[in-house]
């Protein structure tokens, strides 16, 4: 059913959609992590690296990367783009490790936001012409510690976001999101 609303959805905004249709590929969107210059995908047990090479097949013009993940759900678990150039990381060894896979893959240099929590990493950016840099995070009442952390991007405008009950049933920020660059005559 959820495939399904997303297709009508992306239909109806003209947007190209592109099926798997290889039965053994999995990729699940919380596994890619689009930094704008490439995607780096997480191998874990929602995503499988046939999936990765459809991703890899369908955006020729980007690098895909892999990146294994252990103990956690899927990348975003973890990690998110907390900015342009700007990836947001938890504190957790998985992630610190994830990371360094992450860094020694890529030939671009990213800047890094390390907080306490794993899944505090998990935030949303936007850039929005009226607006700036703005960031949805998770509430200052969920985690403390983190929510500070973001608090030092004063550039940005911020935007806490409380979590907690779909955080019970797995669900993070980037999970309740679908982000669509479009023009405003929509």
């Amino acid at each position: 059913k959820q495939v399904e609303a997303m297709k009508r959805v992306l239909g109806s905004l003209n947007l190209n959609i592109v099926e798997m249709v290889d039965e053994n590929a999995t990729l699940d969107g919380g596994d890619v992590l689009f930094t704008g210059r490439e995607f780096f995908v997480g191998l874990s047990r929602r995503t499988n690296q046939r999936g990765a090479e459809i991703l890899a097949d369908t955006f020729k013009d980007y690098a895909v990367s892999t990146v294994p993940v252990h103990d956690s759900l899927h990348l975003k678990s973890f990690c998110s783009m907390a900015g342009p150039n700007l990836i947001a990381i938890g504190s957790s060894e998985a992630a610190q490790k994830a990371l360094k896979t992450m860094q020694q893959m890529s030939d671009h240099r990213y800047d890094k936001l390390t907080v306490p929590d794993d899944a505090a990493a998990n935030c949303i950016y936007l850039n929005i012409p009226s607006k700036g840099h703005v960031l949805l995070h998770r509430a200052p009442e969920e985690y403390p510690e983190s929510a500070k952390v973001f608090e030092k991007l004063k550039d940005h405008m911020l935007i806490p976001i409380a979590n907690t009950e779909l955080e019970k049933v797995d669900g993070s920020l980037t999970c309740c999101s679908v982000l669509i660059n479009k023009t405003s005559e929509l």
